[in-house]
């Protein structure tokens, strides 16, 4: 063999891992730090797996030899062009088969330390769907409960700012966990991404610190939570912010501005609460939007869609509530969130 296996244990001995799955199987999730190198493009792939199903694979391996090859020198002639001899590799396409092989053998032969990863991307998202069952029992939660604006992920950031371990959900979601909560122009990972950064982010954690974590239904808008980690934080003690209505609203008005300034936007994504609210309610609170009585808007929404929907859940998901320890806030701007966090971090060590 001309080049040299690698497996997962072994990811930080290379100067590079390089990904030669097509653009898309790139997007949709890659081991951290890998550079796609794609030795078939997207429409490339179809072609030679078309051929395969429909003509025979010898039409499609001699078709995919000349499309690979081409691809390789392209990468030889601009990526690779300045890597000097030293330069080790570790190759991988989805399962260590004929794309990371063609790769890999390349390589070695102008005289590179080229090494094939076993198993793929395949062998790693496997490693990532185990982690995900295993890790989350190695951690003591604390969890940031509170209904809709009450500071939780202001909290979070202020708990960060002062030393505190915190896995913040909604950071890798991308996404505020209600139903306006997506941010603008940004869309979520894909679910494989979301699992791969959520596994990431908790291997960094030191299992003998607390850790710090915002409440959250199993959903983060179209992404699911591994139900082990949703398990492991319904048994967690819990912290209770109880934020007044003011700051509640004041809140909300700064963190979806977007909104305000797109009204329209607002209103169609009210649409769907029309089954729970009925259409005249809808009707009343889109003109109140028209109207720019966002304050008024605010308030009925947390009246009546989502502090009764979050009480029913944070009561029928974590049960010794009655023990939560209550943090009061009146103010949650940055200098209110670093003292609450400093008060809560002596409180709960005491």
């Amino acid at each position: 063999m001309l080049f040299k296996t690698a497996n997962l244990t072994q990811l930080g001995d290379f100067d590079e891992i390089i990904d030669v799955r097509t653009p898309a199987e790139f997007a949709d999730d890659h081991i951290p730090g890998a550079i796609n190198c794609p030795v078939l493009s997207d429409d490339e792939r179809i072609i030679v797996g078309t051929l395969y199903k429909q003509v025979s694979p010898f039409e499609a391996r001699k078709v995919g030899a000349a499309l690979i090859s081409r691809n390789i020198a392209h990468h030889l002639e601009t990526l690779f062009k300045d890597k000097p001899k030293s330069w080790k590799p570790l190759i991988y396409c989805w399962r260590g088969g004929q794309r990371s092989g063609a790769m890999s053998i390349i390589l070695a032969q102008v005289g590179w330390a080229a090494h094939k990863l076993e198993g793929g991307y395949k062998t790693y998202r496997r490693d990532v769907l185990d982690k995900l069952e295993t890790l989350p029992a190695r951690f003591s939660f604390r969890i940031i409960c509170g209904p809709t604006g009450s500071g939780k992920s202001r909290l979070l950031d202020a708990l960060t700012a002062k030393g505190a371990q915190v896995l913040d959900l909604e950071g890798l979601a991308n996404h505020r966990g209600s139903v306006l909560g997506s941010f603008p122009s940004q869309a979520q990972p894909s679910p494989k991404s979301f699992e791969t950064a959520l596994v990431q982010a908790m291997s960094k954690l030191d299992p003998a610190r607390q850790v710090f974590v915002e409440a959250e239904s199993s959903k983060i808008g179209r992404l699911t939570l591994p139900a082990p980690l949703v398990t492991a934080m319904h048994s967690s003690a819990c912290v209770l912010l109880d934020t007044t209505r003011e700051a509640r609203i004041a809140l909300l008005m700064e963190e979806y501005r977007h909104f305000i300034d797109d009204p329209e936007t607002l209103i169609k994504k009210l649409e769907i609460l029309k089954p729970f609210h009925g259409a005249k309610r809808i009707e009343e609170w889109s003109q109140l939007i028209r109207d720019g009585k966002f304050d008024a808007l605010v308030n009925e929404l947390l009246a009546l869609h989502y502090d009764p929907g979050y009480l029913r859940s944070l009561n029928s998901h974590y049960g010794d509530m009655e023990h939560a320890h209550l943090l009061s806030l009146t103010d949650t701007s940055s200098p209110a969130m670093l003292q609450a966090a400093s008060e809560l971090l002596k409180a709960i060590s005491a």
